[in-house]
């Protein structure tokens, strides 16, 4: 038995979009129905800044709230990588409503070092909720300064050539 459907163009149109948003939804969690279990196994990842100097590259990690303890820090095989933990604080009040919007959970992060640095010498401070991270770059990695002089022999040279 053959039936008819009536076609309407914009349903696949409206397929498209629920396919869309459930695969927004399943990537990203729903932004405005956190739960604390969400929240708990959620991605947290703390922001990272990178930089550079002659002497040095310097990784800062922001990490308020988390304690010391719960910071790993590894070096091997050329990879840094950095692991902690900021802990949900449970506190139960049954009068008043409460909202948690920062993320809680386990992160870890990694970072491929380049052959440059020396990564027997690795420094690390935590102040603050920041993370400093210092790594020192090997002595034949670090740029030297060639002088150049200008004598009489280059002048001499250009005034021959006509």
């Amino acid at each position: 038995m053959t039936m008819i459907t009536r076609w309407d163009p914009f349903r696949e149109l409206s397929t498209l979009q629920d396919r869309m948003n459930r695969l927004f939804q399943d990537s990203f969690g729903s932004q405005g129905n956190r739960s604390e279990e969400s929240l708990v196994s959620g991605a947290f990842v703390p922001p990272v800044d990178v930089y550079e100097d002659e002497h040095s590259v310097v990784i800062k990690l922001e990490a308020p709230g988390i304690d010391q303890k719960d910071i790993d820090i590894r070096v091997e095989n050329h990879v840094l990588t950095i692991r902690g933990e900021r802990k949900l604080e449970k506190t139960e009040k049954q009068e008043n409503f409460q909202r948690v919007e920062r993320q809680y959970g386990s992160f870890s992060r990694s970072f491929t070092l380049p052959d440059s640095l020396d990564t027997d010498n690795v420094s690390a401070e935590y102040e603050n909720g920041l993370l400093k991270i210092a790594m020192a770059k090997r002595a034949e990695a670090k740029p030297k300064q060639i002088k150049v002089n200008i004598g009489q022999k280059a002048l001499e040279g250009k005034g021959t050539a006509a």
